[in-house]
């Protein structure tokens, strides 16, 4: 009976050292998920600037045209 309590030991042992290291995989999957969230936020973010950048370009464009226009600077 000794053999098969040794089994059972080194069987417990090897599960627990599994079961701790899939522990820190879980932990380390949650932290990146987390990241990459950030991520994906600061992503949006900056895609929302640079579309509200793009209006003030287009808008600063427009108004300098009719600008040009008034003054006679370009053609009508």
């Amino acid at each position: 009976m000794a053999a098969g309590s040794e089994v059972l030991d080194f069987l417990r042992a090897n599960f627990a050292r599994v079961h701790d290291r899939l522990d820190r995989i879980d932990t380390r999957l949650g932290e990146l998920t987390i990241r990459v969230s950030a991520i994906e936020r600061d992503l949006a973010a900056m895609k929302v600037d640079y579309a509200a950048m793009q209006l003030r370009l287009d808008n600063m464009d427009r108004r300098i045209e009719r600008i040009e226009r008034r003054l006679n600077l370009i053609e009508a």
